[in-house]
């Protein structure tokens, strides 16, 4: 008997600390509400100024944001299109989009920028897993994009029917991006598909706004690309320009 009542005691002393652990997690990892709206006027001033191209205020902006609350996603986000996008730290950017996922993994925006920092680093498996992630939330308006980045990635992994087939469901969700097309263009290069090419290529090209339809345009600004671009992204611009002449 003295056993069993031994046994009973130690239960419930066991789930009293785990109760009382759980309170103190939950105390810890609770945002007041005033600093939950002080971090959220310092994120849309962030946001603000990252929509104008004044990166360091952003940045600041936004870090003053992630420490008043951690807990949120749309911070860790911003944080990482930051590190993503201008400042070219990968490592930096993976670590706040999965922080993102953490906190709500049906955030597919996070989703499709975490296969982007995996792509810049060369992890494909882990890229297209992120973007197929993206996809799997049928309430996701940037689809068109995710479908068009894993076309981009089953390009570099020559893996050309299947590009093929994410360009082409890309289109379908957004008949207007050029995005698709271009990448089209050099997934029919590389299959040797020569008139294919040089009609998604021209197809992009109008519906470029950076040049509605002017094919001069593109070629001087594909030949400038090539000369400051390196690696894949320098092949592009070749195949670009060879598909020109087609």
């Amino acid at each position: 008997m003295r056993q069993i009542k031994r046994h009973t005691e130690d239960t419930i002393i066991k789930k009293a600390l785990a109760v009382l652990l759980t309170c103190i997690l939950c105390s810890c990892a609770s945002v007041s509400e005033k600093d939950t709206q002080q971090a959220s006027a310092h994120y849309q001033l962030g946001v603000s100024y990252l929509n104008d191209g004044n990166i360091q205020p952003a940045f600041v902006e936004l870090q003053k944001a992630l420490e008043l609350n951690p807990l949120d996603k749309e911070i860790h986000n911003a944080i990482g299109v930051i590190y993503l996008v201008k400042l070219e730290d990968y490592p930096k950017a993976i670590h706040h989009f999965q922080e993102a996922l953490k906190i709500d993994k049906n955030f597919p925006e996070a989703a499709n920028n975490l296969g982007n920092a995996y792509a810049n680093v060369g992890d494909y498996a882990k890229a297209i897993e992120s973007f197929r992630l993206a996809l799997s939330n049928p309430q996701y308006k940037n689809a068109a994009m995710a479908l068009n980045n894993l076309g981009v990635v089953y390009y570099r992994l020559s893996r050309y029917d299947e590009a093929m087939d994410a360009y082409k469901e890309s289109m379908k969700r957004f008949s207007d991006s050029p995005l698709p097309y271009y990448g089209l263009a050099l997934t029919y290069n590389a299959k040797g598909q020569y008139g294919d090419a040089a009609f998604a290529l021209s197809r992009a090209v109008q519906l470029d706004p950076a040049y509605k339809g002017n094919k001069e345009k593109a070629l001087e600004d594909f030949k400038d690309k090539k000369l400051r671009a390196r690696g894949d992204q320098e092949k592009d611009m070749a195949d670009y320009l060879d598909i020109m002449n087609y």
